[in-house]
């Protein structure tokens, strides 16, 4: 029976070795099985060429002249974990097999080859090959799955923030929008106004924190020629622009005493007056705010109109902070990969597994932007075909880097010496509290990690190395 697949040639294999009569019979094998083949004798030149030939797979030489095959295996890991590496050699040791299986290589292949072995390598590349690219096919569909207006989320902190739109888009006519930096406020308004009575309106945007003091009533309210020095034009302000449809004033709570009382009316019976005007106009506008700051607190203080902030907050809206909801960060980092590589023309399919729990941790505090912005850098800086931790690593900030505990695993169940977080250090006390959390689900592992804070594909990974095989008791059966 024949191992051979009928693929077409779209994976590369790359051949190191100093006997060149080796490269034609890899060749003329590896070809069936869909492999462009490339040789290379010079294992520094091939190391520096990595980045651009970006390989599926390597098969080494151990015995190098220059750099032996265990440091060629160390650095390709380093320069692409995803590329999977077979050792090959003309003199079998057990220790050293096991030395090359440790440090992540695919397999160790003995020469003269064994065509039959080699050729179940290959082809466990080309099924691993094809498993990944579904795996993120499937990643990226899950991430259409979850969107809604520009956003996403499968939490449930963001399906009930979808809930509430839906619910409150049709009605609104004030709303407050509360959270911090970067959780997406401007994205909530322009969902309430896309699903809201008048879509096809104006939606004009104020940044309270970006206008000059000087100048705030008159962008909000317009001005008369003459009004005051520099007013040559009669002009009409943001709230008649934006007349029949929405305005959003982004940041309000740095928006000037003076100019809130003014609001106010404009928001209670819709009544404009520009300055240097002793008429009114009236409007029709659905007012939409966002802050970052705790307005209730402002107003109790005097920092802001309480009677402005309670007309206001009739209807109100909190988004999360990401940290709250690390269980969306897989599905918002492959929309991100998908739109930026598109847009930048990056031929990166996806994000390692190390990437991604490196990204899972961080603690965020710049929220879905910094995510973002993150994810973009990661890209201009990679060379490979998957974001690596490496290039993760690299596109943070300062202290961005430095991992947290997942909610519901608690810091002290980590061993001194572990200096990252990850599954391998679970301990004990860590088997207990995700079995706790499988059992307190029901046994259903989506909801247990749910409760962990965590990814369902984490959750999955977890029990299958913690061997959690026991059966979960549901909890109406204890």
């Amino acid at each position: 029976m024949s191992l051979r697949l009928a693929v077409s040639p779209d994976a590369t294999l790359l051949v190191i070795d100093d006997e060149p009569v080796v490269f034609a019979t890899v060749e003329r094998f590896a070809q069936g099985f869909g492999f462009t083949v490339v040789t290379r004798t010079d294992t520094r030149a091939a190391l520096a060429e990595l980045p651009v030939l970006r390989p599926d797979a390597v098969m080494v030489d151990l015995r190098m002249p220059e750099i032996n095959g265990l440091d060629v295996l160390r650095a390709i890991r380093d320069i692409d974990p995803t590329c999977q590496v077979i050792l090959m050699t003309g003199e079998s040791s057990v220790d050293t097999a096991i030395e090359a299986v440790k440090l992540g290589a695919l397999d160790y292949i003995s020469k003269p080859f064994d065509l039959q072995r080699l050729g179940g390598l290959l082809t466990g590349v080309r099924k691993s090959i094809a498993r990944r690219e579904r795996l993120l096919q499937a990643d990226a569909e899950m991430a259409k799955t979850f969107a809604f207006c520009g956003m996403i989320g499968r939490s449930p902190a963001m399906q009930e923030l979808f809930d509430a739109v839906r619910r409150f888009a049709p009605h609104v006519r004030t709303l407050l929008v509360t959270g911090e930096t970067g959780t997406g406020k401007e994205l909530v308004a322009h969902a309430l106004h896309t699903l809201g009575a008048r879509p096809d309106r104006r939606f004009v945007t104020v940044n309270c924190s970006a206008v000059v003091e000087a100048l705030f009533e008159s962008e909000l309210f317009g001005h008369q020629r003459g009004a005051f020095t520099g007013a040559t034009e009669t002009k009409i302000g943001l709230l008649e622009h934006a007349d029949k449809g929405t305005l959003f004033l982004d940041e309000i709570g740095e928006l000037p005493l003076a100019v809130q009382a003014k609001l106010l009316r404009a928001v209670e019976y819709g009544d404009v007056q520009r300055v240097g005007s002793l008429d009114t106009k009236q409007v029709d506008v659905t007012v939409i705010a966002a802050t970052n700051r705790d307005l209730r607190a402002d107003a109790a203080s005097g920092r802001f109109r309480s009677d402005l902030y309670y007309r206001l907050s009739v209807m109100e809206i909190r988004l999360v902070p990401l940290r709250e909801r690390r269980e969306d960060i897989p599905y918002l980092s492959a929309a991100f990969l998908r739109e930026v590589t598109g847009r930048l023309k990056r031929p990166l399919i996806g994000i390692t597994a190390a990437a991604e729990r490196t990204l899972l941790h961080a603690p965020w505090p710049g929220n879905v932007r910094e995510l973002r912005n993150v994810i973009e850098r990661a890209c201009l800086l990679s060379d490979g075909k998957m974001l690596s931790e490496r290039d993760v690593v690299a596109a943070m900030p300062p202290g961005l880097d430095t991992p947290t505990t997942p909610p519901g695993l608690t810091e002290s169940a980590l061993p001194a010496h572990a200096a990252t977080w990850d599954p391998a250090f679970l301990t004990n006390a860590q088997r207990t509290q995700v079995e706790d959390a499988l059992r307190e689900a029901g046994g259903n592992k989506a909801a247990a990690a749910r409760l962990l804070g965590i990814s369902r594909r984490s959750i999955f990974r977890w029990v299958k190395r913690l061997e959690v095989s026991k059966p979960i008791a549901h909890p109406e059966e204890e």
